[in-house]
């Protein structure tokens, strides 16, 4: 006798919808999320190439280690230069650059997001000018310890944000506005910054010129707490508003159709990204072109439409754990400020986007 098959039962918390993607849900479904297993294998591929590129940055050098004794190192076993080195000098040198490329990632994907413009990024509009006068101003008016430089990029990416978001306000933030706006507001700025530099003794503007390259030497501990526990306590905030950002780039009124509160977003977003794009350059200098070049890298590998927190984030850390890599190698003896770096592979970057953006006649 023939029987017919009952379908296959969904299972109560996930459930695969079409083009791959699976959608997972609670127990009450209070809380659901879609996973796209191209999206998740990127990532992975993304954390295990800044592990290697880490691994490889505490091995070599003037003083090589075997890779062999990085373990025993890493739990102050061994030869005392391996502990000296890895301890001291690399590891915290390496975490401090995926903890920067990661808050610079994200921060970017934010900035693009709310300006629906690639071109969107805290370098561009005006964002990581803000820091950065607010950190020269500590560095040569204040006099200050790090924690007080810290304070002020931070202050000066806030104060930006909101100076950039006033003047683009009417009838809501558009993205042209946003990005034409920063445009301004960060000329202004770099005017402040090289007034304070003539003003200032000569081994204080050098200094802060160098600083002002963007730099990871002689990174140690205290720059690894400072941006991770910045990470720790901005990041989720921008997680939360995630879903949200997705609906907005489909417009406000789209948005708001779908019950996001457009005006509160902007503002919570605006100010956890600015204050995050503020911790990472308190801690390495105004690094351009990482926080441009990641959320477009991430979202073309994972092919979404929107944006991606988790991708940008990664793509930042691998970025700039890569580019550091080769500042210190390039050269050596000499190691390079990782901000030369960057500029030279985010500059040929901006050049491809410009090109592609005139292309498709957005640009």
């Amino acid at each position: 006798m023939n029987k017919t098959l009952a379908p296959p039962r969904p299972d109560e918390h996930t459930h695969t919808r079409p083009r791959g993607t699976v959608a997972w849900r609670s127990k009450g479904e209070r809380l659901s999320f879609l996973l796209r297993p191209r999206t998740l294998i990127v990532c992975l591929l993304l954390a295990l190439v800044s592990v290697a590129t880490l691994m490889v940055s505490v091995t070599v050098g003037d003083y090589e280690i075997p890779l062999s004794a990085v373990p025993g190192a890493l739990m102050g076993h061994g030869e005392r230069l391996d502990v000296f080195f890895v301890q001291g000098v690399r590891l915290p040198r390496a975490l401090t650059a995926i903890g920067v490329g990661a808050a610079l990632g994200i921060a970017g994907a934010v900035f693009q997001s709310l300006s629906r413009n690639a071109l969107g990024s805290p370098d561009i509009i005006g964002f990581t000018s803000g820091a950065a006068t607010g950190a020269v101003f500590a560095i040569l008016i204040l006099g200050a310890s790090r924690l007080v430089v810290s304070l002020g990029a931070i202050a000066g990416g806030l104060v930006t944000a909101a100076v950039v978001y006033l003047l683009a306000m009417k009838n809501g933030v558009q993205g042209y506005r946003l990005v034409l706006v920063g445009i301004g507001v960060s000329a202004m700025l770099a005017s402040v910054r090289d007034y304070l530099l003539t003003r200032a003794e000569l081994t204080d503007a050098l200094g802060a010129q160098i600083w002002m390259i963007g730099s990871l030497n002689g990174r140690g501990w205290g720059e690894v707490a400072a941006v991770w526990i910045g990470f720790a306590l901005l990041a989720p905030v921008l997680f939360a508003v995630g879903q949200r950002l997705r609906f907005m780039e489909l417009g406000d009124d789209a948005a708001q159709g779908l019950g996001v509160n457009t005006r509160s977003t902007q503002v919570i977003a605006l100010a956890a990204a600015s204050a995050l794009t503020g911790a990472a350059i308190a801690v390495a200098g105004p690094i351009g072109f990482v926080a441009l070049a990641a959320p477009q890298l991430a979202r073309r590998l994972t092919r979404t439409g929107g944006t991606t927190l988790i991708g940008a984030a990664l793509m930042g850390a691998t970025l700039l754990v890569l580019a550091d890599l080769v500042a210190m190698r390039a050269l050596t003896p000499t190691q390079l400020p990782v901000g030369v770096v960057t500029a030279v592979i985010g500059g040929s970057y901006l050049i491809w986007l410009l090109y592609t953006e005139w292309r498709s006649g957005r640009a």
